[in-house]
């Protein structure tokens, strides 16, 4: 398996792009992208669990509720959310696709991401749908990022290269997702596309079980998105055989999708609204993986301690209290905590209680871009990850008015 370039371009017959079609009142930015595959292809998806949906989830449920898909619209600047004419504006949009590309509306996966509560209005989507179409190219990835984002400071994709049965496979990746990042079974949103050849039933199973570890492990501000989802698209025109069952295709597939999930995670947590580090809390020596997961999710959670890695403070003590809220079964008594980035590595506590270590070489290691908060156990063999960033002033100013 290797890095690639060309994000959810990088798979054979995949194209994508962005434009701006007037949702946004600053002209510079993309509002509408679209992806579109030469053929239709296997669908899956997974859905915020937040009772307050977006209308594109309840219709995009419907459209590959027979596990067929072969394009996706999307807009940013309005999140089509409580809305009486939601349903009917999220149909419209599919529809308007649809018919520009000459395929079935029902074959569109329809998003929108922004402000919950404002009117969306049809007309600037309707009159941008042309250019739209003429957007699509396979270098289009990027701006097909670009018209996702709503505070995200840059566009996000990614892909790989990895082989099936002999032949070569691509599966990329593009994702938004700055502020209301705090998901129970899908977040923010995120298009995945590959040329592999494998059935609906297999790709949901492929999907459903890799975000449990991936998105279902990132948190910026405690918020689940009225609008998150994650769908994939899988086109088969690699020529794989088809993956039906567990396997070692199955097994390979996983890994190629594990590996795009991930860089996108990372990507997304590091680029949460206001912040300026990447948090990882790696958890190991767990009892049990839900404990392992309990204690990753509490710590990259604590406002106290992303506050204290905003700060570069090694207040430990934040770990702990972090982990003693959780709800998990662990020996308080038993617990090493660790701060490392590439300036080091400093054991902060042991046993559960504080150890003599330098504060300036801790800081020194808090400084960096990218944190890690090493947490050991001590009470078995199970691990854990989660991802978040660091909490800032700008993070409310941000939110502040948002609206406005």
């Amino acid at each position: 398996m290797k890095k690639i370039e060309g994000g959810v371009c990088a798979a054979k017959g995949f194209y994508a792009g962005g434009i701006h079609c007037g949702i946004r009142k600053n002209r510079d930015k993309n509002d509408l992208s679209a992806i579109y595959s030469e053929v239709p292809g296997s669908a899956a998806a997974v859905y915020t669990t937040n009772l307050v949906k977006g209308a594109p989830l309840t219709v995009t449920k419907s459209h590959i509720s027979d596990g067929r898909a072969q394009a996706v619209i999307c807009n940013s600047g309005n999140a089509n959310t409580c809305n009486a004419n939601g349903i009917e504006i999220a149909e419209k949009m599919s529809a308007l696709l649809a018919d520009e590309l000459n395929i079935g509306a029902e074959d569109v996966i329809v998003a929108s991401t922004g402000v919950i509560g404002q009117p969306l209005d049809i007309e600037p989507i309707a009159s941008g749908i042309a250019e739209l179409k003429n957007s699509l190219s396979k270098d289009g990835s990027e701006a097909a990022a670009m018209g996702i984002m709503t505070t995200d400071t840059y566009p996000k994709q990614t892909a790989v290269e990895f082989e099936l049965g002999g032949k070569t496979c691509r599966i990329g990746g593009i994702a938004k997702g700055s502020g209301m990042i705090h998901p129970n079974m899908a977040t923010m949103l995120v298009f995945i596309t590959t040329d592999a050849s494998i059935s609906s039933e297999m790709l949901q199973k492929a999907l459903s079980g890799d975000i449990q570890n991936t998105f279902n492990m990132i948190s910026v501000d405690g918020d689940t998105s009225t609008n998150d989802m994650v769908c994939v698209i899988a086109n088969g025109l690699a020529g794989n055989d088809t993956i039906t069952e567990d396997g070692e295709d199955f097994s390979e597939f996983m890994k190629a999708l594990n590996s795009v999930t991930m860089a996108l995670c990372k990507m997304l947590a590091g680029d949460g609204e206001g912040a300026t580090k990447l948090l990882e809390c790696s958890v190991t020596g767990a009892g049990s993986l839900e404990t392992a997961k309990k204690v990753a999710k509490s710590v990259i959670c604590s406002s106290l301690l992303k506050a204290a890695m905003f700060g570069a403070d090694a207040n430990w003590g934040r770990v702990l209290c972090a982990i003693g809220y959780s709800g998990a079964d662990v020996d308080v008594n038993k617990i090493d905590v660790s701060f490392a980035s590439e300036k080091g590595s400093i054991l902060v506590c042991q046993n559960g209680a504080g150890v003599d270590f330098s504060e300036e070489k801790a800081k020194e290691i808090l400084l960096e871009k990218e944190i890690e908060i090493d947490v050991e156990l001590n009470s078995g063999e199970f691990s854990s990850k989660a991802w978040g960033c660091d909490l800032t002033y700008d993070y409310v100013k941000i939110n502040g008015d948002y609206r406005t």
